[in-house]
């Protein structure tokens, strides 16, 4: 029976352990919005001290020559400020790949590039939860356990160090206000939407977030965590309906109108919402019911060239600094709890996490069963190709 999440409240990861995963027990991680973060301070809060990396660290990573990011799209749970950030601390330049890439890529990117130590190689990646345990079995990261590593649950990590959570969020409706006059409010209110007006954020044969938009779906149609099928069958739905845009939807083309509803994590519908600065509106919606919450994990490649910069990257992210600043970009750190309790985290920051109470947050073998379901059976069932 799936355990359901409450942010608002108590945040319950239950990330079950899955070969070289984490523990069953599923501890508190980091309310949306409840009293503590409060009175956690102000814009800068109390105990919040800027992160200084240490100096041997620095000198080695320093010596390297740089670092190579892949797949962090800047207005992502407000990367800009942290790949900007990390440079301006350490003199290190980054090299970004792809940045709007899937998961899936970003592992591929280190299997094409395991004898190649040049620009193309990635030293570190951001993927969705199922992809780390993958990653590990296809022998494409390292174990580092960064300093606040026991801030981190033990079921957003793997115990080894392999991988480790980063942030999460809930799936949205991003709606431009100016072409959808009626605004969706769940998720059979989409199958009434206007032709050519839906939009996945990515190809769901391999990217997460398209996947999870899926999964969501069916959640909100009569499935389950249990049973991703069902979102596949509401797809085929919209699609032969003709309100499934088979385009990647992408800030511009909310914008534009031609994807006017896109289905994205809630920090990324919130940060266009913010872009675009009411040009044209952006509203964002959780879906009353099919509510999905979704984690992303960091990792080290196995053949990162710049080994010691990869880890002073992690460093970064997991300093209070580094996670505050993806507190800023709508997304919830994954040692908010533990900031909390030190009073390292903005009060005005966790006020403007949207209201998600009651979604649901699945364990890592329920998100393995079900990427494998969508990614296989989107070709079949809706047998349209997303680009």
């Amino acid at each position: 029976m799936p355990r359901l999440l409450t942010i608002g409240a108590t945040l319950l990861f239950v990330a079950a352990a899955c070969g070289n995963g984490g523990s069953s027990t599923a501890p508190t991680v980091g309310p949306q919005g409840s009293t503590p973060a409060a009175t956690a301070g102000s814009s800068t809060a109390a105990g919040a001290q800027p992160w200084v990396p240490d100096p041997t660290m620095l000198s080695a990573a320093v010596a390297e020559g740089g670092l190579t990011t892949i797949a962090l799209p800047p207005s992502w749970c407000n990367y800009q400020d942290l790949l900007a950030g990390f440079t301006s601390k350490t003199g290190i330049a980054i090299n970004n790949l792809n940045p709007d890439g899937s998961s899936q890529q970003e592992l591929d990117a280190i299997s094409a590039n395991k004898d190649n130590k040049g620009p193309a190689a990635p030293d570190v990646v951001d993927v969705g939860l199922s992809y780390g345990p993958k990653a590990i079995t296809d022998g494409l990261i390292t174990p580092y356990k960064v300093t606040t590593w026991n801030d981190i649950p033990d079921s957003a990590k793997d115990p080894a160090g392999n991988w480790y959570g980063d942030y999460y969020g809930v799936m949205s409706f991003e709606v431009n206000t100016a072409v959808i006059t009626t605004v969706p409010q769940d998720w059979s209110d989409l199958l009434n939407a206007p032709k050519n007006s839906v939009a996945l954020a990515g190809d769901p044969t391999g990217s997460n977030q398209a996947v999870s938009a899926v999964w969501a779906a069916g959640l909100g149609t009569g499935g389950s965590l249990d049973s991703a099928q069902p979102g596949l069958d509401f797809f085929k739905q919209l699609n032969d309906k003709g309100i499934f845009v088979p385009v990647i939807g992408k800030t511009a083309t909310v914008a534009s109108g031609e994807t006017p509803i896109r289905l994205a994590w809630t920090y990324n519908a919130l940060a266009d919402r913010d872009s675009l600065a009411g040009n044209p509106a952006v509203t964002v919606v959780v879906p009353k019911t099919g509510r999905l919450g979704g984690m992303y994990v960091q990792a080290i490649s196995a053949y990162a060239p710049h080994p010691n910069a990869a880890k002073l990257w992690m460093e970064w992210l997991y300093s209070d600094e580094g996670q505050n600043l993806w507190l800023k970009g709508y997304c919830n750190p994954i040692r908010y709890d533990a900031m909390v309790t030190a009073g390292t985290v903005p009060a005005d920051l966790a006020a403007k996490l949207p209201d998600s109470k009651g979604a649901a947050l699945p364990s890592l073998a329920q998100i393995t069963a079900a990427n494998d379901v969508i990614t296989k059976g989107w070709p079949t069932t809706v047998n349209v190709t997303v680009k």
